[in-house]
C-alpha cells in the first residue's frame, strides 16, 4: 500500500460527493477528476447496458485526459418495470418520479468500471439492489421535495439521506443504492494490489 507521501495512483472519475466519501472509507488514497459525459440512454439499450456503458465512457475519458493513473468510474440508475430513472431535471420532474416509484419495487443498478494504468479494463461490473418503496401521500412527496434532496440523485431520493424514510424494504448492496456497491469494488481493487488483502 503507497505511503502517506506517495502521490495517489487512483483517480475516481466522478463528480459524486456520496461516491468520493465511500471510497475514502478505504485507506486508498486517490484524486477526484469528474468526466462530464453526456448520460444519454440510446435507443433500445437495455437498462444494464446503458448503464455500464456510460460507466465505462466516464472511466475511458478521464483516462485519455490522464494516462499512468488507475481509473474508477461508476454509474447508478433506477428502474421500474424497464423505465430508467436517472436525475430529475427539475421539480416538476422529480416529483413525478416519486409518485411513480410510490408503492412499488424498483431496482437500482450501479455499473462501475476499473482501468489500469494503460487504459485496459481490470474489472466491469452491473450490480443489483432491490428497493420497495412505501406508499407515499402527495403531502410526503412534497415534504421529501423541499428538503432539496432529489435534485442530483437517481430517482430523485437520496437512500443515505431523509429519501430513507421513503423505503419499506431493501434487499441487496445498500452501498450500491448511495452509488458504489464496496464489497465489489474492494475486490477489485485489491485483486490488482491497490489495497492490501
Amino acid at each position: 500500500m503507497p505511503s502517506e507521501e506517495s502521490p495517489p495512483r487512483l483517480i475516481l472519475a466522478s463528480a459524486s460527493p456520496r461516491r468520493r466519501e465511500l471510497l475514502q472509507q478505504t485507506p486508498l488514497r486517490f484524486r477526484v477528476i469528474p468526466s462530464h459525459t453526456e448520460e444519454t440512454r440510446r435507443r433500445a439499450e437495455t437498462p444494464e447496458t446503458y448503464v455500464a456503458r456510460i460507466a465505462a465512457e466516464k472511466a475511458h475519458t478521464v483516462a485519455e485526459r490522464h494516462p499512468g493513473f488507475w481509473v474508477l468510474a461508476a454509474d447508478t440508475i433506477v428502474v421500474l418495470e424497464g423505465q430508467v430513472f436517472g436525475k430529475p431535471a427539475n421539480l416538476d420532474n422529480a416529483r413525478q418520479m416519486l409518485t411513480t416509484l410510490s408503492g412499488h419495487l424498483h431496482q437500482v443498478m450501479t455499473a462501475f468500471v476499473l482501468l489500469d494504468t494503460a487504459g485496459n479494463t481490470t474489472a466491469a461490473e452491473v450490480v443489483t439492489s432491490q428497493v420497495t418503496f412505501k406508499e407515499l401521500s402527495a403531502s410526503e412527496v412534497t415534504a421529501y421535495l423541499a428538503t432539496g434532496e432529489p435534485f442530483d440523485k437517481a430517482g430523485a431520493y437520496a437512500f443515505q439521506g431523509k429519501g430513507r424514510d421513503l423505503i419499506a424494504r431493501v434487499s441487496g448492496s445498500q452501498t450500491n443504492i448511495i452509488g458504489l456497491p464496496m464489497d465489489e469494488v474492494t475486490t477489485a481493487l485489491r485483486a490488482v494490489g491497490l489495497l492490501s488483502a
